[in-house]
């Protein structure tokens, strides 16, 4: 059998080399993808950064512990508190103690003498000063933008309402995952890489502030300078690619207690996880009075008796200190998304492959429909074809896949650099040495590969001998039985699922998990029942064409009708490609469209203001004007979490944000579906459908984001809607959170001009940003170059990329086969331009078949996704992404005419008498 099978493949090598390349590229992409994907299960191991000198670091407890029936239970908590005086005196006694004090800092360089000018404050901010010898504000340095210039700023935070429920466990929003809450340093600053990222709208360098005392505990050393001794003198780091600051600048800091111009005295080299600056110790303690951390030089034995068991604050020594330093937890949090997409990109992959290698396969085995006949004539035996074509299978398997491993090996790196330019990972980003996903894309792609030939084994082994004798080339019998119940079981699952979905929990089919996968079963039970659609939609796109004059449409018809084994096998990777490509995209368009329908129904608010830089909170100074802006309802809310016990096993994190509840009617009209807003106090929750507890007037216990324990009464219960509809509360219950949003509306009879020039002016003193409704719609939206965007792309690049070479083999194969009938049509009459035109012409419509195919299974998945909006209540467009699929669309018939033209060309270069002679 295996000489048999070598011999098969020699004779037929256009038909293997079509299933090598399939087979291979699959193999390499999976490949590529598992090297990436493992590398993304350990984060970078990173010793103490912040406090790496120092003997003992206390803070307040991060993390909830509640005891369950099944064990504790832990999460992170939202806005973990301060080290109290109380507990700082006690300390105090075991040792020398330092405090620390983060808040942010942002640095306006204002250089003096020759350089710049004198550093300006208040009023003098908003302006240039002139005189008589020209301007005083420098050639390009002002000490904060003006209120135009706070207005064009088209990022600003996307500060939405709370996702709870399954949400809180799963995210919606495609292959890239949310990242999560941590830390009070992550919250009162942005440190690090994130902290130097250009944020329009501010000309200040985003930084840390902390007391110079500690800078020991990291440690800082002073390169150049001395330390500072008045109020008014900062030490500030220096790294290569920041502000050139030097010793005798002078800079203007903005700080929560307001913007003031300060002398630098003293430089220290950056250590790499913030950008900071260092005040005297007292000038710290006006700024943030609470104490963050507290470095204790004392026996960790000692501390923690001074302290007791119910302190409620962490002791950290050795390598616990990290969970001390500025987001701790910053790199694995970014290998969450990077991990989702990839599983994601490698799950499609795998998907895609076996398909088209199963179809690719399969027609070639229908292709050697006349030698199976011809060797059951010669005395094979049904077991001897199955076992041949087995073999070839196994064969075709091993090699492609040893070569898919040495191209996946090749590609990984490239992928991964191409992530990393692309912001989908974090520049640190880098392959590990683990090999075993090269040895799971291999058997995986030996498999896939006998597992998809198995069918097809099966099929051979049926072949009667009398095939041997058949002339005409028309498919007969192209849908066995077996194969009808497979694809009513696979469409059944494809179209119940989904149903079920809809009439228990809605939600579920908004996930990512769910609108990825929920394409595949109805692609499978498509591209089964492909043989008997291919007739009547073949017949529909050529319907027209058909009734011109001239025979190309005739003939188009007929062909594409007899040879359905062919067209089905054509449009097979059109028909995924479509699926995938429409379903996706256009799923991610729906969401966001709806997503924006919710913002724009629930904020009626004439302008919304958030802080300049993400994560920190707005400007108290800033708080106090608009609140005092005359002619608007201002409502002042803060971004917190609470926490429930769910079922007694499972504690579940939900994002809240605290209102009052006066003023937020004013400024939104949210989904209620029982009970009032206006009853929500300090004793009580606003939830939605999604939580276990929906029942006006129930109590329901949960954890505040400092982790205090409560028991709120349900006020009012929201629509579920996409997940943005989440849990309010009260100032009381915002466990220590600062103001982060402010919606204003202007009061009736109001000047909006006014209320606009106050906002903005207070603003640009801040570095605040001011929006209008509209703009800060539009900045929140999702952009070209959004991660979820440029993440689905990149998946559909690899899935496009496998089915492009499906295609292509399939059709060279294909054309291949067909010389003897286009030497028929030569010596009818047919001219070479004439033959060509009909090849590329039945390409096209087989690709038009996979297309409506493709386009069926999408529009179902898509109204999946509508209805299951509609019933959260969210009344949004489908989207449609007509743009996608054209470009598709057309890829795949250029592709297609190109692939079928080329080979019937070569082949017509023989003459036609010894192309009709030539055997098969």
């Amino acid at each position: 059998m295996l000489m048999l099978a070598l011999s098969g493949m020699r004779t037929r090598w256009i038909t293997f080399v079509g299933s090598f390349v399939a087979l291979a590229l699959g193999v390499g992409l999976i490949a590529a993808t598992g090297l990436a994907l493992a590398a993304t299960f350990d984060a970078p191991e990173r010793g103490p950064e912040r406090f790496a000198a120092a003997p003992v670091v206390v803070r307040a407890a991060d993390q909830l512990r509640v005891d369950t029936p099944t064990g504790t239970r832990t999460k992170p908590l939202d806005h973990p508190g301060p080290v109290g005086p109380r507990t700082a005196d006690r300390l105090a006694a075991l040792g020398r103690t330092v405090a620390d004090r983060t808040f942010p800092a942002d640095v306006t360089v204002v250089r003096t003498g020759s350089h710049t000018t004198a550093a300006r404050a208040g009023a003098d901010a908003r302006g240039p000063r002139t005189d008589a010898k020209g301007p005083r504000t420098g050639l390009d340095v002002t000490a904060a933008r003006n209120g135009a210039d706070a207005r064009e700023s088209r990022t600003g935070l996307g500060v939405a309402a709370a996702r709870t429920g399954a949400d809180a466990r799963e995210p919606r929003t495609g292959p890239d995952v949310a990242a999560a809450r941590n830390g009070a340093d992550a919250r009162k600053a942005r440190t690090g890489a994130d902290a130097r990222e250009s944020r329009p709208g501010q000309d200040a360098e985003a930084r840390v502030g902390h007391p110079w005392p500690v800078a020991a505990a990291a440690p800082y050393r002073l390169t150049s300078g001395r330390a500072p001794a008045a109020p008014g003198e900062v030490v500030v780091t220096t790294r290569p690619d920041g502000a050139p600051l030097r010793t005798g600048d002078r800079v203007l800091v903005r700080t929560p207690a307001g913007s003031a111009p300060r002398t630098v005295v003293g430089t220290v080299a950056g250590r790499g996880f913030e950008d900071a600056v260092f005040f005297t110790d007292d000038e710290a303690a006006r700024i943030s009075p609470d104490i963050d951390a507290l470095v204790v030089h004392a026996d960790a034995t000692a501390v923690r008796r001074a302290l007791g068991p119910d302190s409620g604050m962490d002791v950290l020594t050795g390598h616990d200190r990290r969970r001390a330093d500025p987001d701790p937890d910053r790199d694995a949090r970014a290998l969450v998304s990077v991990n989702a997409l990839l599983g994601t990109a490698a799950g499609i992959t795998l998907f895609v492959s076996a398909a088209v290698v199963a179809s690719t396969f399969s027609f070639a085995v229908a292709q050697r429909r006349r030698e199976f006949g011809l060797l059951r004539t010669a005395g094979a035996t049904p077991g001897q074809i199955r076992r041949t074509v087995w073999a070839e299978a196994v064969l075709v398997g091993v090699l492609a896949s040893a070569a898919g491993v040495w191209l996946g090996a090749g590609a990984a790196p490239l992928l991964v650099g191409r992530m990393t330019e692309a912001g989908l990972a974090p520049p640190w980003f880098a392959l590990g040495d683990a090999s075993w996903p090269l040895h799971t894309a291999f058997w995986t792609g030996v498999f896939v590969a006998t597992a998809g030939a198995l069918v097809s084994c099966h099929r051979a082994g049926r072949t009667a001998p009398t095939e041997a004798l058949r002339e005409a080339a028309v498919d007969s019998r192209v849908m066995p039985a077996s194969r009808w119940v497979a694809a009513v079981l696979v469409l059944l699952a494809g179209l119940g699922l989904p149903a079920l979905a809809l009439a228990l929990d809605p939600g579920d089919l908004l996930g990512r998990k769910s609108y990825i996968t929920r394409p595949m079963l109805l692609v499978v039970g498509f591209a089964l029942l492909a043989p008997v659609l291919v007739r009547p939609v073949g017949r529909l796109l050529t319907w027209l064409p058909a009734r011109l004059p001239g025979a190309t449409g005739v003939l188009v018809r007929e062909n594409t009708a007899a040879g359905v084994r062919r067209t089905a096998a054509v449009a097979a990777p059109v028909l995924i490609t479509v699926a995938l490509a429409a379903t996706l995209t256009g799923t991610v368009a729906t969401l966001e469209e709806a997503r924006a329908t919710e913002a724009r129904t629930a904020t009626t608010a004439d302008f919304v203001v958030t802080p300049g830089q993400e994560g920190r909170p707005l400007a108290p100074a800033f708080v106090e004007r608009a609140r005092a802006v005359e002619g608007a309802v201002v409502s002042v809310s803060r971004s917190t979490a609470v926490t429930v016990l769910e079922e007694d096993t499972a504690l579940v994190t939900s994002e809240a944000r605290a209102v009052d509840p006066a003023r937020l009617a004013a400024v939104s009209e949210l989904p209620v579906t029982a009970g009032r807003l206006s009853d929500l106090d300090d004793d009580a929750i606003v939830v939605n459908e999604e939580w276990l507890t929906t029942r006006v007037g129930d109590r329901v216990t949960v954890w505040l984001g400092d982790g205090r324990r409560a028991s709120l009464r349900i006020a009012a219960v929201l629509a579920t809607g996409t997940g943005d509809n989440g849990v309010y509360v009260t100032r009381r219950n915002a466990g220590g959170a600062g103001v982060d949003r402010i919606d204003v509306k202007v009061a009736e009879g109001g000047d909006r001009r006014a209320v606009a020039a106050a906002l903005h002016s207070a603003g640009a003193a801040t570095g605040t940003r001011v929006a209008t409704k509209g703009e800060w719609l539009s900045a929140n939206g999702p952009g070209p170059d959004d991660p979820t965007r440029t993440g689905l792309r990149m998946i559909l690049a690899i899935a496009l990329l496998c089915t492009a070479t499906a295609l292509a083999n399939t059709l060279v194969m294909a054309t291949s086969d067909r010389v003897r009938d286009l030497a028929v049509l030569r010596l009818a009459g047919a001219t070479a331009p004439q033959v060509l035109r009909l090849v590329a012409a039945e390409a096209v419509v087989a690709v038009g078949v996979g297309a409506v195919l493709g386009g069926v299974v999408a529009a179902v998945n898509l109204l999946v996704v509508w209805g299951a909006l509609v019933l959260l209540g969210v009344m949004s467009a489908v989207v449609v992404p007509w743009g996608t699929l054209g470009l598709v669309v057309a890829a795949a018939a250029l592709l297609a005419a190109v692939s079928a033209v080329l080979p019937a060309s070569l082949a017509l270069r023989t003459r036609p008498v010894e192309l009709a002679g030539a055997r098969e």
